[in-house]
């Protein structure tokens, strides 16, 4: 029989590695700042249109700006913490699932336990199970 079990993803920290991660986070913040123009640039266009309330559009906007703003917040303390990462730490990157297979006998807790995939430099370099 086979289930599904949760399997981390960790990458080690390298130069290479920093600088996509880096470079990723300022795009993403970057386009999070665009977003936050254009919904201004909507803001305008529909509060002077007739028939909608301006506090009701106002507010609704005000709500998505907020929004993208905390995300670029978050993407500020994601470089700050990357920045603080030494070379050859490993951080989790996400979580995938995974087929294990279960037969009579094997024990529960190996079957459940932590199973990690760690890649350095885009090439798994280790399974941890």
């Amino acid at each position: 029989m086979k289930i599904m079990n949760k399997v981390l993803v960790k990458q080690v920290i390298t130069e290479k590695n920093k600088e996509k991660l880096k470079q990723n986070f300022n795009n993403h913040k970057m386009r999070l700042e665009q977003e936050c123009q254009q919904l201004l640039f909507e803001q305008r266009k529909l509060q002077n249109k007739a028939g909608l309330s301006k506090q009701d559009v106002y507010e609704r906007f005000q709500q998505e700006i907020k929004n993208r703003k905390e995300k670029m917040k978050l993407a500020d303390f994601k470089l700050e913490q990357l920045d603080m990462l030494e070379i050859g730490s490993e951080i989790t990157e996400k979580e995938v699932e995974a087929l294990v297979e279960v037969k009579v006998g094997m024990h529960w807790d190996q079957i459940m336990g932590e199973i990690a995939i760690v890649i350095k430099d885009d090439v798994v370099v280790r399974i941890d199970e």
